[in-house]
């Protein structure tokens, strides 16, 4: 077993702090920090911000001059990748400029990794070190984690109650029962997920946009990429879905789940996508296929924002993993749903 030094502990802790930079960007892909140190001196840190940019050990080698590369230790909360993907194998250009060490947090759980970047980086004479911080390194990556390993994403529901445990008030609203802390929360927890899921009912009654609002959150975007907008998805089993809905006219993608073919004006005028899902036993919307369906779009997080039918529905499929419930004007506490 691997005997960490403080400094190993401190240097995988900065790479950490990096790929938490990515926690709103990195949309299907993991969100990974990298840190490149010499003589317990820490030289470079980068993370991955974006599908299809450069991974965080590349942008953390690229700091540096070849020659201080030479000898260095690489700390990387994720395996390097060993495959041609949209950019290039790290585990090739780590073994090219010449580290000599490798701390891994955690293994690849993508099947076109899961070790092999540990075997080419040993068999080319580097030493890999992996499990330093592995379960933080899990946890930030949770969504990713499962859609690997269990072809399903991670699903937090999220509920808003009164004080009295009502999820609307006395006159049928259900608009603005938390307050601005409480709303600030939620946007980040939208903003964080790669989809949104909402049903037809929630729909009919508030008419909600669910798209991401980032100054309200507080999240600063980088300048010189594109917000990035959850994938809005509506479950709507019989084809009740307002032509004039807010969510339709919002900027951001909108997926249509109906049971039978259906028809939109803004499915003809691609402003909206439509998946026709497989229905149960009830005639409801198969939530096995739309997690399926989920996980086969690279979707790791997904949030529930619906009321009790959908929610419920859920919870007793045993989908949730993790709960968000917004009490009036206190901050959001989380909870754990076992499965």
């Amino acid at each position: 077993m691997t005997e960490w030094t403080p400094f190993d502990q401190a240097a995988m802790r900065r790479a950490l702090d990096q790929a938490v930079c990515g926690l709103y960007t990195t949309g299907e892909n993991p969100r990974v920090g990298a840190v490149i140190a010499r003589d317990d001196q820490i030289l470079s840190d980068a993370f991955h911000r974006a599908p299809g940019e450069p991974h965080a050990e590349i942008l953390a080698m690229r700091k540096l001059d070849a020659d201080r590369l030479v000898g260095a230790t690489c700390y990387v909360t994720l395996e390097p990748c060993a495959h041609q993907g949209r950019t290039g194998p790290c585990a090739d250009a780590l073994i090219a400029a010449g580290v000599t060490r490798v701390v891994a947090a955690m293994e690849d759980p993508n099947p076109l990794v899961s070790g092999r970047g540990i075997e080419r980086l040993r068999a080319a004479g580097i030493q890999v070190d992996v499990g330093l911080s592995e379960v933080e390194a899990q946890a930030l990556n949770r969504g990713f984690v499962q859609r690997m390993r269990a072809h399903r994403p991670w699903i937090w529901v999220k509920s808003a109650a009164s004080l009295d445990g009502k999820t609307a008030m006395a006159d049928g609203t259900s608009k603005w029962i938390t307050g601005t802390e409480a709303r600030r929360d939620v946007q980040r927890l939208r903003a964080r997920c790669g989809a949104i899921v909402t049903g037809i009912d929630t729909i009919l009654a508030d008419d909600p946009r669910l798209t991401v609002r980032y100054a309200d959150a507080g999240i600063d975007w980088p300048t010189d990429l594109s917000e990035r907008q959850p994938l809005r998805v509506v479950l709507d089993s019989s084809g009740r879905l307002p032509h004039d809905a807010a969510l339709v006219h919002a900027e951001g993608p909108v997926l249509w789940v109906t049971t039978a073919p259906a028809s939109h004006p803004a499915l003809d005028s691609g402003r909206i996508m439509h998946w026709q899902a497989p229905s149960d036993a009830l005639g409801r919307i198969d939530l096995h296929a739309l997690m399926a369906e989920f996980a086969h779009r690279g979707i790791n997080e997904v949030l529930v924002e619906a009321g009790a039918t959908l929610s419920g529905a859920c919870i007793r499929e045993h989908w949730v993993t993790r709960g968000a419930l917004f009490c009036c004007e206190t901050p959001w506490a989380l909870w754990p749903i076992l499965v």
